[in-house]
Order: structure tokens, then C-alpha cells, then sequence
């Protein structure tokens, strides 16, 4: 492409370094072209994969950068509304990490500052741009469950002995719930359309942070349980149950890395007879590269952007009320 768009990064966080720095550099249409770090070493990394890439020794000399075009920000939770703002305020499109926020009533001045922008703004929730997750939404919509009743999402790790995470610290926003909770709870909505009525949870606290979460929730046409941690053995699943068939998602979040993206449509045959299983596999798409091809195109086409802001403001909404509810475990 003639004129792709250019990048930067504010920070070279681990998962820019690992994943989202190598999507933006691969990804059709998308230039990664700049870094924000004051650390030589931790640029050298990006280097090798994108050996063009401007260094910036601070965040708003990176802003100030005319040539970049978009501004992805994996900044520790708490940084998160702060820097989008300041990026957009420079003019610069924006992605940032998930959570976007730590409270919903934060998003209102994320829309704000978009539209007074007229630029871009997304939380980086990639799985809604992975295929399976678009053919688990067309599977739910079209019957091939028949009436959803009980949706079920799993999500853990146990990082407990990196006790200088961001993930374990409390002011830098730290938890289960905002690092792995808004999977569960998004890929729902974004499956289903649908937002909660009625939720209650169970909650473990450690120094501050939670590391276990059990939630139950009402939708209009279903009810959902889910729990994520970062105190258990690695796993994670989605389940989406019919009363006419099981829709299992066994990698729904991190394929590739977890295991194989994969589908597996359960029916039963007449009479309530065993049926069969139909399996989807998705062995090759990258959904952090095609997050980025998906933010790219609706820059250059005004199309929309499959994952807006009001969207994940809805997951917020959710997360918001799961904290102001719960009991402790």
C-alpha cells in the first residue's frame, strides 16, 4: 500500500513487545513506525522486527510526532484514560489496552474527546475481530442453538509468584476482573446483543486486588455464570448452551498460544438420540493483526469500526457492577 498507516507505541511493555508491536508490523496497510521509551534496551527488541523504527525518549515527544498516524497505548491499567486523552487531543487516532477504563463514567470523557477530535478511539478487545468468535455470533443468531438458555465463561492463570506485576498491584488497577473479566463478560454481549439484568458475585481479595471472581448474571433471554483468576491452573472456555444445541469455544481467547482456535458444535439427533459434533478450526488467524488491518481500514474507508468505545463502555458497566455487588469469598 502506497501510504500505509503509521504507528506508535507509548511504552515498550512486554505485550507491545510480544504481540502487539509484531501484529502492527505484519498487518496489511499499517506501518509501525514509532516507540516511546527513555530505555535503549528495551527499544533493541523492537528493533530487530522493525529495524525502521523512530525511538522517542518520552510519551509526548511521541504525540507531537506529525508523521504517526495512530497512537497505540499499553500503559499500566491507571494510565489509560489519561494518555488516549492526551493523544487525542494531539490528534492522533487511538487504540489503547483493555481495560479502557477503570469505571464507566470514564467513558464519557473518552466519546467526548473522539468526537471533539474527529479521530478514531477503540479499546484493544481483539477477539471480536478472531473469525471464531464472528462464526460463534452468526451460529447463535441464525437458531443453530435453537433457544439460548445458559451461557458459561471460564478464564485463569496463576501469576502469584510475579509479585511485582501491574497485575497484582492495586494502584496501577490491578486485578482479575479487569485484566481476564472483560473476555467473559464481552465475548456474551458481543455473541448474544444482549446486556444484564440482575448480577451478583463472590469476590477473593489479595493486597488489595482481586484474584477470584465468581459471577452470576440474568439476561433478558438467558442466564450466564462465569469466573476468572489469577491464583488457578491456566484455562479457558466458552460455552454457549441450547435447547437444541452446545456451542464450545476451547481457546476463545488466547489461540495460538493456549491452544488451537476451535468450534464445536454439539446437536442431538432425533428423539434425543446421541448426535453429532461439528467442529470449526482456526489454525491461522491472528486476531491481534487483524485488529490492527480492521482500526486501519476504518480510517482510510470511514467504515465502522467493529468495536467502538460504546461498546466497551457496556463491559465496563458490567465489571462496575460486579464490584459494587459483591460479597467476599
Amino acid at each position: 500500500m502506497a501510504n500505509p498507516v503509521r504507528w506508535g507505541i507509548l511504552g515498550a511493555a512486554k505485550f507491545a513487545r510480544e504481540h502487539m508491536g509484531p501484529a502492527i508490523h505484519a498487518a496489511d496497510g499499517a506501518e509501525l513506525a514509532a516507540l516511546a521509551t527513555s530505555s535503549p534496551d528495551k527499544a533493541a527488541p523492537f528493533q530487530t522486527f522493525a529495524p525502521g523504527i523512530t525511538v522517542h525518549d518520552g510519551y509526548d515527544a511521541l504525540l507531537a510526532d506529525p508523521s504517526i498516524d495512530v497512537v497505540y497505548i499499553p500503559l499500566p491499567n491507571h494510565l489509560h484514560v489519561e494518555w488516549a486523552l492526551k493523544a487525542m487531543a494531539a490528534g492522533k487516532n487511538v487504540l489503547v489496552e483493555k481495560p479502557a477504563t477503570l469505571r464507566e463514567v470514564e467513558f464519557d470523557q473518552l466519546i467526548a474527546a473522539r468526537e471533539s477530535a474527529g479521530v478514531l478511539a477503540a479499546e484493544a478487545y481483539m477477539i471480536v475481530h478472531h473469525p471464531q468468535w464472528q462464526r460463534a455470533r452468526e451460529l447463535v443468531e441464525t437458531g443453530a442453538l435453537g433457544r439460548l438458555r445458559h451461557v458459561s465463561g471460564k478464564f485463569s492463570f496463576d501469576n502469584r509468584q510475579d509479585v511485582d506485576n501491574i497485575r497484582n498491584r492495586p494502584e496501577t488497577g490491578g486485578g482479575a476482573l479487569r485484566d481476564i473479566g472483560v473476555y467473559v463478560i464481552g465475548a456474551s454481549r458481543f455473541v448474544t446483543g444482549q446486556e444484564p439484568t440482575e448480577v451478583t458475585a463472590q469476590i477473593e481479595w489479595e493486597n488489595g486486588v482481586d484474584v477470584l471472581s465468581n459471577v452470576q448474571a440474568r439476561f433478558p433471554g438467558f442466564l450466564y455464570t462465569a469466573y476468572v483468576s489469577t491464583r488457578m491452573q491456566p484455562y479457558q472456555e466458552m460455552v454457549f448452551h441450547g435447547d437444541q444445541g452446545v456451542l464450545r469455544l476451547t481457546a476463545p481467547f488466547n489461540p495460538r498460544v493456549f491452544g488451537e482456535a476451535r468450534l464445536e458444535l454439539h446437536q442431538s439427533g432425533q428423539g434425543g438420540a446421541a448426535g453429532q459434533v461439528l467442529i470449526e478450526r482456526f489454525p491461522a488467524a491472528d486476531h491481534y493483526k487483524l485488529q490492527v488491518e480492521a482500526f486501519g481500514r476504518s480510517i482510510r474507508e470511514a467504515v465502522p469500526y467493529p468495536c467502538p468505545l460504546e461498546f466497551s463502555r457496556g463491559t465496563q458497566a458490567m465489571l462496575d457492577r460486579i464490584f459494587d455487588c459483591a460479597t467476599d469469598l
